[in-house]
């Protein structure tokens, strides 16, 4: 009878650890993580592509304003 009680509990115990285990470590919540991340990367790296780009534009604009204004009249 005593081994009996003493091998419920261990099943139990052991069931309980899998149980637990299996709640906890679920890789839902990581892959929803690893999403989150990845896009939150694309998001940063598409910033500063625009930034970069937009500098690149506008240096590219001033430059041909400045040399529309200062192109020698025809006659």
């Amino acid at each position: 009878m005593l081994l009996q009680a003493y091998t419920w509990v261990r099943v139990a115990t052991g069931d309980l650890r899998s149980r637990m285990h299996d709640r906890f470590t679920s890789e839902t919540g990581a892959t929803a993580a690893e999403y989150a991340l990845l896009v939150t990367l694309i998001a940063v790296a598409i910033i500063i592509g625009a930034n970069f780009l937009g500098e690149s534009v506008n240096t590219r604009l001033s430059d041909t304003g400045t040399a529309v204004v200062n192109a020698p009249a025809v006659p």
